[in-house]
Formats: C-alpha cells, sequence, structure tokens
C-alpha cells in the first residue's frame, strides 16, 4: 500500500509543474496589461515603464517563466499587483472558506447521492428508479446561479430562516482562528452559537453546490449497482438466502461504489470551479471571489497562485481517493504495482 500511494503522489507530480508552466503561458497571453491596469489610464509612458520594470513584466517571458516556477519551488508565490499584499497571506485566509464550503457540498453530495442511487437500482424501471433519475436529470440542468438566487428569495427574504450572505453574523464574529474551518473552530472553542450561526450561513451556498454532484453521484451508484447485482457471487448469496438489505448493504454496495469513488475525487474539481458563481452570490469570501478579483484587474500573480493552490488541493483529493479505492478494493493496488 505504501508503494502504491508513493507512486500515485510521483505521478502528481509531473501535471502539477504542468499547470504551473500552462496557467503562467494563458495569463499572459491574454491582451490586459496588468502595468496599465495598476497604473491607470491618466499613466505616462515613463510611469508604465516604471511599474514593468518594478514587477519583472519588462523581462522575456522565458525569464518571467523561470522567475515564476523558481519562485513557487521555494514557497514564494510573490506579491499582489493590484494590492500590493502577499498573495500567499490571501490564499491562507481564503482556503479555509473555499474547502469547508466544497468539503460540505461533496459530504451533502455523497451521503443523499449513494442511497438514492443505490434504492434506485433496487427498484430498477419502478417509481424510485424513476424518481431518481428524473432528479439527476434536473440537477444537472438547473444552473446554480439561478437555484441559488431561488434559494435566498424562499428561505432568507420570503421565510427569513437562514442568513441571506456572508460567512457568519458581523455581531457575532468569526471564531478563533485555529484550522480556518468556522465549523471546527467554533467547536474546538466551546462555541456552539458560532457553531449553529456559521452552520446556518453554510446551508445555502452548499445545497446550491451539491445539487450537480449529487445527481452524478445517485447516477453513478446506481449504475455501480446495477452491473453488481448481476455478478455470480450476487446470484450465489441470493441462493444462500441473504435478505435483501442485508445483501444490499455489505455485499452489493462495497463493489459498486469504486467507480463512485473516482467520480467524487473528479467532482471536487468540478465544485471547486462551480464555487466561484456562488461564493460571488452569497457573498462568500473564498478564493473563488478572489479569483473573479483578479481577472477584473488583469493580476495575474493573484491569478497563477489562486489556479496552483486549487491545482494542488485537487491533485492531493485524488490521491486521497485512489488511496480509499485502494481500500475498498485491495486488488488495485495490486494492479498498480
Amino acid at each position: 500500500m505504501a508503494r502504491y500511494l508513493l507512486r500515485r503522489l510521483l505521478l502528481a507530480l509531473p501535471a502539477l509543474f504542468g499547470l504551473v508552466l500552462l496557467t503562467f503561458v494563458l495569463a499572459r497571453v491574454v491582451p490586459a496589461d496588468p502595468a496599465a491596469t495598476l497604473a491607470g489610464d491618466a499613466a505616462t509612458p515613463a510611469q508604465l515603464a516604471e511599474i514593468r520594470a518594478r514587477y519583472g513584466l519588462d523581462q522575456p517571458l522565458w525569464r518571467q517563466a523561470v522567475t515564476h516556477v523558481r519562485q513557487v519551488l521555494t514557497g514564494d508565490l510573490g506579491s499582489s499587483i493590484f494590492s500590493g499584499r502577499p498573495v500567499a497571506e490571501e490564499i491562507r485566509f481564503r482556503l479555509p472558506a473555499t474547502l469547508e464550503l466544497t468539503f460540505a457540498a461533496l459530504l451533502l453530495s455523497t451521503l443523499l447521492g449513494v442511497p438514492l442511487g443505490l434504492l434506485a437500482a433496487l427498484d430498477h424501471n419502478g417509481p424510485v428508479d424513476h424518481l431518481v433519475r428524473l432528479l439527476s436529470v434536473g440537477g444537472l440542468a438547473i444552473a446554480s446561479f439561478w437555484l441559488a438566487i431561488m434559494l435566498q428569495l424562499v428561505f432568507a427574504m420570503d421565510l427569513d430562516i437562514l442568513p441571506l450572505r456572508g460567512r457568519i453574523d458581523v455581531a457575532l464574529g468569526p471564531p478563533p482562528e485555529t484550522t480556518g474551518f468556522f465549523l471546527v473552530d467554533s467547536l474546538l472553542a466551546g462555541r456552539p452559537d458560532l457553531f449553529a450561526d456559521a452552520l446556518r450561513h453554510l446551508a445555502l451556498p452548499a445545497v446550491t453546490l451539491c445539487l450537480p454532484g449529487l445527481a452524478s453521484i445517485a447516477r453513478f451508484t446506481r449504475s455501480g449497482v446495477l452491473e453488481t447485482l448481476q455478478k455470480d457471487f450476487v446470484l450465489y448469496a441470493r441462493a444462500a438466502g441473504y435478505g435483501r438489505v442485508r445483501l444490499a448493504a455489505v455485499y452489493v454496495l462495497r463493489n459498486a461504489v469504486t467507480v463512485t469513488v473516482t467520480q467524487i475525487g473528479l467532482l471536487f474539481g468540478a465544485l471547486i470551479s462551480g464555487a466561484v458563481a456562488v461564493e460571488a452570490i452569497f457573498d462568500w469570501p473564498g478564493l473563488g471571489t478572489y479569483a473573479v478579483q483578479a481577472i477584473l484587474s488583469a493580476d495575474y500573480k493573484a491569478l497563477l497562485a489562486v489556479t496552483l493552490v486549487v491545482g494542488v488541493v485537487y491533485a492531493v483529493v485524488n490521491v486521497l481517493v485512489d488511496l480509499l479505492q485502494a481500500l475498498i478494493d485491495p486488488r488495485i493496488a495490486e494492479e498498480g504495482r
């Protein structure tokens, strides 16, 4: 298992290196000029030249790329061209908010999607199956920004039972920072009032973000269970008199969720990208809103840092997913050697 984990980690390194180079090139070939954006419309050519020299924008592209890679390898993400603050500081402040939202949405998608997919497969072509398939199609078709606005109108404005936006009530203030996750930090600080308020603020954006993932997980679980139900060992267990519930929970589900686990890892990246619109609508102070600000201000340093951090998180999550798959089915680790 250790060799399998090490092999997966080593395979992720070239992908991350390619991500660093690719995002650098894409950020520099866009027509926006960071120096012109920072200097303003009334800047003189001399002022523009000074700003380009200060931030190294007057250097050849290959030299800027080498400098960027060297800085990344040493952990230096540079300073924001727009705000002047260290990008690493901004990332450290905003990353936990995005991860908390993404993990909450992924947890909801998994806890709801797997049972729905299992029930749909066990009731193949029955009413439950048709209902789950209808919900899956609807979950993939509904635009997240529209759903977010509808949830705000109903639960925040009409019923007034959940907050409209933000991460926590301003009057209460955030909990003492330990992990950056408000739910965890509230429990560590012994503040159930902060935990409840943070959970209420998290509810609407997490539900909005989880819907496409829920639909995908339900579909893949249903497909995996249907395929597993045709296996010989399942037919033998049925003949041996195993009950329907025990057969599904003990034998079928474990052998059917390997494809679902893979899909969960892929969904993590989709949820982070989908969080951009959700964070903007709910005023959630995460990486999504920071990336939008970086794009609008042509702050390529911040944009490169956000892309790199998201890529690293995505790679780590996929390595963990591969490890979980190997724990569920040890044959995967044997084949990966």
